[in-house]
């Protein structure tokens, strides 16, 4: 992870740490599926755009075509499904530390599971103490694990695992521009949701929607998803599924300064605390702090 890696991840943080909110607001009014639909189909009418005008293409292929589909269940399809779900049955806080576990399914998946990336005790240090400071940040919401539907947790939690094979299948387009692989897979996620929102949209009607909502909705297509997987698959290649999945980690700590700035809500000590304590996780993962303390003992 060099400065470039960590501004990225900084970035996609605060956009991502956006989304939850603007979901929150969305999913009032429109149902999960066909809100699923929305922001995908918005993201990829830009980016074909965008890819239109810097005369690139998507290759054509077969085994492309698939890997494009399995990337858009995996990193579009299935979480955005579970959290959009999930939400109607939890606050936005619970649900955001629900994904922060994103980071230790990724390094069980990625460097366990299949072995692309370093196993050490310092990797999983960092990423227990980086949930355990997103758990303090947010330790209010965490009431909710007890008297929120199981269901509906389970269904984050489902979203993070999803996340994490995403991450790992993810590495075999580090290749491929960033531009071309967020639009494929924005792309396959439109045409498998577009039934799936047609199935379940029930009487639900658009212009029954108010405008705050269509304006969430927007914001959720072109900023949290169009831009935001430009940067991940950039970053995704620069710095790995682990490294690249801390973005779950840094999302409540955007959530939470977007609360005290844009809607004056009160920051306490014990968030404080959990912030520092989550710093400590990613020094540990980024682990050049660990290497010079190690090489200045010898």
């Amino acid at each position: 992870m060099n400065l470039i890696s960590w501004l990225l991840l900084a970035a996609l943080s605060a956009l991502w740490g956006g989304a939850f909110l603007f979901a929150k607001v969305a999913v009032s009014e429109i149902p999960p599926f066909v809100l699923v639909f929305l922001r995908v189909a918005i993201a990829v009418a830009l980016l074909q755009g965008v890819l239109y005008l810097s005369r690139q293409r998507l290759p054509s292929d077969r085994s492309s075509l698939g890997a494009f589909l399995l990337l858009g269940l995996l990193n579009n399809v299935v979480p955005f499904s579970l959290i959009f779900w999930g939400q109607t049955g939890i606050a936005a806080g619970l649900a955001s530390i629900l994904n922060a576990t994103t980071p230790m399914f990724t390094f069980l998946v990625a460097a366990v599971l299949f072995r692309q990336e370093e196993v050490s005790l310092s990797r999983i240090a960092g990423v227990l103490l980086g949930f355990a400071g997103v758990a303090a940040m947010l330790s209010a919401s965490l009431a909710g694990l007890t008297s929120d539907p199981l269901w509906a947790q389970a269904a984050c939690l489902g979203a993070a695992v999803s996340y994490a094979f995403a991450g790992a299948f993810g590495r075999r387009f580090r290749g491929t521009p960033p531009l071309v692989t967020a639009t494929g897979q924005l792309t396959a996620s439109t045409l498998i949701m577009a039934p799936v929102a047609l199935l379940t949209a029930g009487s639900w009607s658009p212009v029954d929607v108010s405008l705050l909502v269509w304006g969430n909705v927007l914001a959720l297509g072109v900023f949290a998803t169009a831009l935001a997987y430009l940067l991940f698959f950039r970053l995704l290649a620069r710095a790995g599924a682990t490294n690249t999945s801390l973005v779950t980690l840094l999302i409540p700590v955007c959530a939470l300064l977007f609360g005290h700035l844009l809607l004056g809500e009160r920051l306490y000590p014990v968030q404080f605390a959990g912030l520092a304590v989550l710093l400590a996780g990613l020094v540990l993962l980024d682990g050049r702090a660990v290497r010079a303390l190690i090489a200045a003992r010898r």
